[in-house]
């Protein structure tokens, strides 16, 4: 019987449902949905498929277990009660990070030390060691989190958060998430035969995002993970996990993706970031301003990141680019529009009001995703790339 445990991806706010599908996309049942994760049972082959597949999760962490504690007592003998010896091994290394939130155990440099020492006691017991733990082997960064007094006791599986996928060679001053820019594609219709413009693109990270989406290539698959060093996890496991990613993309799916903006450096950037992440020259880069952007397809998608404003001297020049888009759009009704923007002005200048509106956080600032459902054409003729210039 392969061993079963319990695990949970950590979302950003406002992702948990999006993240939540993602697991049930990967054949898991016993989903619950909470504020700021999804937590599943699985077989133990869960580990290395989610830590591959979830492309809209932060972490996926290992739960060893919870309980309520309101003394350090508590917090010790629970915590040496749990069974550690079934996933960390005699020598290894185990960090332990904190944080407590409206719990009467409010200090976390405590509490970190209370379950450093109680797992410590649980080991030496479990393995007959007399002196001390080595720590020289495999990394397991466990994690006392305290809410309203329920202790959550995990190991991170994941290692450096899941937003790193390993293709980021250089980025602008405030880069998108990863996790984020593929969440604000899976929100959408979009299907890899249709054109894709991001007219915004930064360093690129909407459309390599939609790239790997549309040729469904696993996020993780060119980066390591923690857990593979961890010894209840079979190598094979691994070894058919990182198979089947290579087994279910498909390489051979034309995509018409394109990124635009008005400075050359970041369309530099872009490029270098997309063939880091093995696109080559699946994306159209193109340095322009949104001024110039015309459809030249019908049935499109225009997913974006544009400017705020939200700095000194922007804030103009960036509610010109609102209005020259919405004029532009209004000449090509069959083309959907998504936008991620925490200027609340957004609809006003775009001319429009949005179908329908999700509030998100881009890291700390509070935005809303502005999306304008298209009125799908008949025509599908489709020949040519997404846009062209202005004459």
């Amino acid at each position: 019987m392969s061993q079963k445990v319990t695990l949970i991806a950590t979302a950003a706010m406002g992702l948990e449902a999006i993240v939540g599908k993602e697991v049930k996309a990967l054949g898991y049942e016993d989903i619950q949905v909470e504020n700021g994760r999804v937590v599943f049972t699985a077989d133990v082959s869960a580990i290395p498929r989610a830590n591959l597949w979830l492309r809209t999760a932060d972490r996926v962490k290992l739960l060893v277990g919870k309980f309520k504690a309101t003394t350090f007592d508590d917090l010790f003998e629970q915590t040496k009660a749990l069974p550690w010896e079934k996933f960390i091994t005699e020598d290894g290394e185990f960090p332990v990070v904190g944080k407590s939130v409206k719990s009467k155990l409010y200090s976390v440099p405590d509490c970190q030390a209370i379950v450093k020492k109680a797992i410590v006691e649980r080991l030496k017991q479990k393995y007959g060691v007399a002196s001390w733990l080595k720590e020289t082997g495999a990394f397991y960064r466990v994690e006392i989190a305290l809410h309203k007094d329920e202790a959550l006791l995990t190991i991170d599986t994941s290692g450096s958060g899941l937003h790193k996928r390993g293709y980021r060679v250089g980025q602008g001053e405030a880069p998108l998430k990863e996790t984020l820019a593929a969440a604000l594609v899976q929100v959408t219709n979009w299907h890899p035969d249709q054109p894709f413009v991001d007219p915004f693109c930064g360093s690129g990270t909407i459309a390599i995002e939609a790239a790997l989406i549309g040729q469904n290539i696993a996020p993780g698959f060119n980066r390591e993970f923690a857990s593979e060093e961890w010894d209840f996890i079979p190598q094979k496991v691994w070894d058919d996990a990182f198979q089947e990613a290579e087994d279910s993309a498909n390489y051979d799916q034309p995509l018409n993706i394109t990124g635009s903006d008005l400075d050359p450096s970041m369309i530099k950037i872009a490029k270098e970031n997309a063939m880091e992440a093995g696109l080559g020259e699946l994306i159209t880069w193109k340095q322009m301003q949104v001024s110039d952007f015309m459809p030249r397809q019908e049935n499109g998608y225009l997913i974006s990141n544009p400017p705020y404003g939200e700095r000194m001297g922007e804030r103009e020049s960036v509610e010109e680019m609102y209005r020259d888009l919405g004029t532009i759009m209004r000449d090509h009704p069959s083309w959907s529009l998504y936008i991620l923007t925490s200027h609340e002005g957004f609809e006003k200048l775009y001319g429009k009001p949005a179908t329908k509106k999700r509030k998100l956080f881009n890291g700390f600032i509070k935005t809303d995703y502005y999306q304008y459902f298209g009125k799908r054409s008949k025509d599908k003729s489709n020949t040519g790339k997404g846009f062209g210039f202005q004459k």
